[in-house]
Formats: structure tokens, C-alpha cells, sequence
């Protein structure tokens, strides 16, 4: 048994969190962090989720992040075990937060494996909900700088069902394109009625956005 509180152990992971990602690309440093753990915590609240593991799941869900540690999916949970332990965590939820870390990617969208805990569905729809909206517009473009896409290229055609979507390593050939191979699915890849219903808006959004960008592209915005 801890014996630090559960409101300690989620302050230290905080702090622990904000040392850590100091120098992370923008879209996935701290303040994305803390608004997935505010709408994490909204949906917990909803769907009736225990509380400090969505938390601590939220805090931790880009402690390190396959994208930018080559790839590796399981450096996340492996630093998420070594800091929970460190704080002498009880096991069960160590274990239930080093399940959401690991499952917390996009890849469960094309997987019937992907996250199976309440808590778990609560974080990654508050995480996916960081892809649409204002803020998820801003993230894609910001993240696409940082990969050096292309805005836009005209070929290959925009499409939902993209050759280029492979797996999850596959590269858009252009920042909208991503959009198509992501964002655009994210409303119907929602695991909660509460998330569900918090992705309607920021979907018709993008939608709105993605049809402007093309109207100006091609002369008659």
C-alpha cells in the first residue's frame, strides 16, 4: 500500500510529468496532457470510471511517446511501471495504468485488442478529442512542421478508405491527407457515449475547415 494519498501521488505525477515532456513538441507537451486529463476526468465522472487510475492514465499517456522514441510502444509503460513504483503504487493500479499507456494509440482503431478498461476508454477518447476541434487543427499543422510534411499535395486523391493507410507507421503524403488518414475517422472510433457526444462538434469542424482549405486551393474561396 502507498503511503502517500491518492491526491500526492497524483500532484508528484504531475510535477513528475512536467519535468519530463519540458522540452516536447508542443502539441504533446504538458497542456496537451492536462486537457486530455480534464476531459478525461469529464468522462470518468459520466461513465462512472475509477477516478485516479483515468487520472493517472491521462497524466502518463505521453510519458513517451512512440513517435518520438522510434517507434517503441513499450518505453511508455516501462517508465509509467518505474515512476508508480517509486511511489509504491499498489499493483493493480500500476497494472491498470501501464495497460492504458501501452493501448492508447491510434493503432487500436484497426484493432478488435486495443484498450478493454473503462478507465482505459475514458483516457483515449479524451486523447482523440485532442485531434478534433480548434485544437486539433492546430496540433495536425503544428505536428505536421515538425515531420515536415506538405500542407497539401493534390495526388494522391483525398480519400477515407487511402492506400497509404497501412499501419500505423504509414506516412500521409500531406498534412490534409492526414486528416483522412485519422482525424476524419476519429467521431465513429469513440468508446463511450460520453465521447461520443463530445466528438460531434469539433468533427464538423474539421469537416468545415477541410472543405475552406480546398475551396481557396483551387482558386474559388
Amino acid at each position: 500500500m502507498s503511503i502517500l494519498s491518492p491526491e500526492e501521488i497524483i500532484k508528484k505525477t504531475e510535477e513528475f510529468v512536467q519535468k519530463t515532456l519540458a522540452n516536447a513538441e508542443a502539441g504533446h507537451g504538458w497542456w496537451h496532457i492536462d486537457r486530455v486529463r480534464k476531459n478525461t476526468l469529464r468522462i470518468a465522472h459520466a461513465e462512472g470510471a475509477d477516478l485516479f487510475i483515468a487520472e493517472l492514465g491521462a497524466l502518463l499517456h505521453d510519458i513517451a511517446d512512440h513517435k518520438f522514441n522510434g517507434g517503441d510502444h513499450t518505453l511508455g509503460p516501462r517508465v509509467t511501471r518505474e515512476w508508480l513504483e517509486s511511489q509504491h503504487v499498489e499493483r493493480v493500479v500500476i497494472d491498470a495504468v501501464c495497460d492504458i499507456v501501452l493501448n492508447n494509440s491510434f493503432r487500436s482503431l484497426r484493432s478488435q485488442n486495443g484498450m478493454t478498461s473503462l478507465e482505459g476508454k475514458c483516457v483515449q477518447d479524451a486523447d482523440r478529442l485532442e485531434a478534433l476541434g480548434a485544437i486539433g487543427l492546430a496540433r495536425c499543422i503544428m505536428y505536421g512542421a515538425h515531420a515536415k510534411r506538405p500542407m497539401y499535395v493534390p495526388d494522391p486523391p483525398l480519400s477515407l478508405d487511402a492506400p497509404w493507410q497501412v499501419n500505423e507507421q504509414s506516412k500521409a503524403p500531406s498534412t490534409l491527407h492526414h486528416f483522412y488518414e485519422k482525424l476524419l475517422h476519429l467521431k465513429d472510433k469513440m468508446n463511450t457515449k460520453t465521447g461520443t457526444e463530445l466528438a460531434q462538434e469539433g468533427h464538423l469542424f474539421l469537416e468545415k475547415y477541410v472543405e475552406q482549405f480546398l475551396k481557396e486551393w483551387n482558386g474559388v474561396g
